[in-house]
Parts: C-alpha cells; structure tokens; sequence
C-alpha cells in the first residue's frame, strides 16, 4: 500500500484550488556514485510513487541542465519557423518527426484537441549519423546541441536503470539495462514541445491527453507550470494535481516497460499537461528512454509481447480520433493503472470520458 502523501499546497487553476502533489527528490550524484541509501530511496519512489524529482545541481548533472538549456534555445527557433520548413518530412515514423498542432486528443475529453506540436528525435537516428531531421535544424548547425542532448539524457537515465537493477536485487542478464543496449534498435527518442497559447488555438481548454508514458523512464524538463499528476494507490489522492517546475531539476517517472519489465511492481505515472496560464508559450524536452524493440514482457492486458508491438499499439492509440480510442483495449492509455477520483466519474472510461462542461475543439 502506498504511503500517505503530506498535505499539499494548492494552486488556483480555472477558478479552483488545485493540489500541488510532493515527491521524493533523488540526487544524481550520490545514484553515480551507487550509494546504497539513495539507490533505496529511488527504488521505494518507483515502488510506491512512480516519480521523482532529479537534482542535477551537482558537478555531475549540470552537463545536462546546460543541454536544456541549449535545447530550449533550439526549440524556440525551430518552433518559430514556417510550417513547411517544420514539417519537412511530417512524421516519418511513431517515434521521429515533426507532428502539428491539434493531432491528438486533448486534455478536456471527447471532441478536445492538443494544442501543441511536437519534433521528435530519434537517438538511433542519431546514431548512425544520418537523422531525417528538418532544415531548419540542419541548416543552423543546431544538430550537434541535439546530440549532446541525447547522449546526456542517455547516460542519466541508464545510471537510474542501473540503481534500480540493483535496488530490485537483480543479477546478470536480468538487469534491466540488459534490456536497453545502446547498439540494440528502440524507439528512445527526445521529444521537443511546444503548447501554443490561447490566443493561437482559440481556446484555454487544450492539452496533453491523460496517459502514462510507453517508455521505461521519461526523464522531462520544463520551467513552466503546467504538469498534472494522479498519485497511484489508496493514498487519499483524489484528483489530478500540478508538479510544481523546480529549478535544477528533471521530473524522471516510470513508464509502461518498465512498470511491465518489474511484474508490475513499479508504478507508472498517469500525467497529463493542461494550460496553467493559457496566454504564454510553453515549451518541454522529455527524453523517452525505451526498451529494445525485441524485449518480451506480459503487458497490462495479460499478453505475452514486444515493447516495440507495446510501443506501436499504444502510440495508434494515442494519435486515434477519440472514438476510435473507445475501441482499444481497456488498459491501453493508462497502462493498466487504476485510478479513482472527482474529476474521473466512477464507471466512466477514463480515456475518453466527455467533459462535463462544454465540449472543446481546436482547429488543426
């Protein structure tokens, strides 16, 4: 049973008091340095959590907080480009490409859109050293920020793998970074956002559709509000509630594979993303680290599969009209976490549940 969780701060949003969820917060430095009373801490946040915040604030970690850094100042420039210039290529594949506003469901129900965009890299793209990626990008030199970005997002996220292989007391090929070889084909992916604000969609009611992740570990930066989480277990939690953005610091959570990859021992994280302050750009950089497309492992329906089979379902899913979600198994969108709360009526599906209020669209 998860512990309870302390007494939140709230936030107003949308005319009401909202929870600011607490978390533990793990240092990358001491999980580098395998010290035995911080690798039990992220393993317990991963038991009965799913997430955590990063400190990167250490002579190890700030690397990364300069990519982001680097990365950000990429994706306004990226971002500010003419669509064609942007969608080059379109979305080349599920995990590479450039996806425009308004392609997914959005955070308010049925009949809502996004209000984002979306370029996503592929880290064996970048591998190879061939990546499909848009002009504007090429054409500024900005591709080596992108590597730089990935090799750093790699390394930490492997370096909290590793921990948690040896906080869970595995051993030899069961580990799970034997599972997330570098030289093995995946779809890890660095994931550049952009959510446009009202005054460009027409509407303060869009977002980023309730889900947990298909990866293993997402580790996510933004400096901007915005980041809702539904704690998991009997803990009281009874609505969605912000992360609040900490300086310094990456939001690491635990995706499918690797809530699948433990027997479901891991929680992962239902999150969704909706407009704290709908008149400002809000830019995120979330590195998706994910299994080897080969990895066998029982998903949430009780079927024996890839992650790579998990990975392209699960994104159909996600990129369908909502009716079309209505027809995916039940547990696809959240993972098979279950939840109960205010703003999920009992004995409605909470992937595609109509909003109570007026019904959102945006323009595509």
């Amino acid at each position: 049973m998860a512990p309870s969780i302390d007494i939140p701060q709230t936030v107003e949003w949308q005319g009401k008091q909202v929870p600011v969820w607490s978390m533990q917060t793990i240092d990358y430095g001491l999980i580098l340095s395998q010290d035995p009373s911080e690798i039990d801490k992220v393993t317990k946040a991963c038991l009965e959590d799913g997430y955590f915040y990063l400190n990167l604030q250490s002579i190890d970690g700030r690397r990364m907080l300069s990519d982001q850094k680097d990365t950000l100042s990429l994706m306004k420039r990226f971002f500010d480009a003419p669509i064609e210039a942007k969608n080059e290529y379109g979305l080349i594949s599920s995990h590479l490409g450039y996806e425009p506003v308004g392609s997914r469901t959005g955070a308010f129900g049925a009949g809502s859109k996004d209000g984002y965009e979306m370029l996503k890299v592929s880290r064996d793209e970048i591998q190879r050293g061939s990546p499909k990626v848009p002009s504007p990008i090429k054409n500024n030199g900005d591709l080596g920020l992108l590597e730089n970005a990935i090799g750093s997002a790699n390394t930490i996220t492997k370096v909290i793998l590793s921990a948690l292989s040896t906080g869970m007391n595995l051993t030899g090929a069961s580990r799970y970074e034997n599972s997330h070889r570098n030289d093995r084909p995946s779809t890890t992916t660095l994931s550049m956002m952009h959510y446009l604000p009202s005054s460009v969609t027409g509407n303060d009611k869009v977002g980023h559709q309730k889900h947990t992740d298909i990866s293993s570990l997402t580790l996510l930066f933004s400096e901007q509000w915005g980041l809702q989480i539904r704690p998991p277990g009997t803990c009281g939690a009874r609505e969605m509630g912000f992360v609040a953005p900490r300086a310094g610091h990456a939001f690491v959570h635990v995706g499918d594979s690797l809530r699948f990859a433990s027997g479901m021992k891991f929680q992962s994280c239902i999150h969704r993303v909706v407009p704290f302050d709908p008149s400002e750009h809000r830019y995120s950089i979330a590195y998706f680290l994910r299994a080897e497309d080969d990895t066998m492992f029982v998903d949430s329906e009780g079927r024996y599969i890839t992650a790579g089979q998990w990975h392209d379902e699960k994104f159909k899913a996600f990129t369908d009209p909502w009716q079309w979600q209505a027809m995916a198994p039940g547990s696809m969108i959240l993972g098979g976490m279950k939840e109960a709360g205010e703003d999920d009526p009992e004995g409605e599906p909470v992937a595609f549940q109509v909003e109570k209020t007026k019904e959102v669209a945006v323009e595509a």
